[in-house]
């Protein structure tokens, strides 16, 4: 199911992770680091892949728009559990 949410929000949820939340999300659905950075808007394709995330300029550093919320759904998952 796809999602919109602000780029800017992407990368709030991001800094809320825990320690390790990337690493952690990395290891849960077996892909690499990069890969997950990646989805909350880094850039690193050399060692990361880009996953079903659609970036469209706007207010509020634009709009993301994701094909596939597993990521985000684990990382908010584990900012509620804190």
């Amino acid at each position: 199911m796809s999602r919109t949410i602000t780029f800017n929000k992407l990368r709030e949820i991001k800094d809320q992770l825990p320690e390790g939340g990337v690493k952690e999300i990395a290891r849960k659905l077996n892909m690499s680091e990069e890969t997950v950075r990646n989805y909350f808007g880094g850039w690193n394709y050399d060692k990361g892949e880009c996953i079903g995330i659609h970036l469209e300029q706007g207010p509020d550093g634009g709009l993301v728009t994701f094909d596939d919320t597993t990521i985000l759904d684990i990382a908010e998952k584990m900012i509620s559990a804190e």
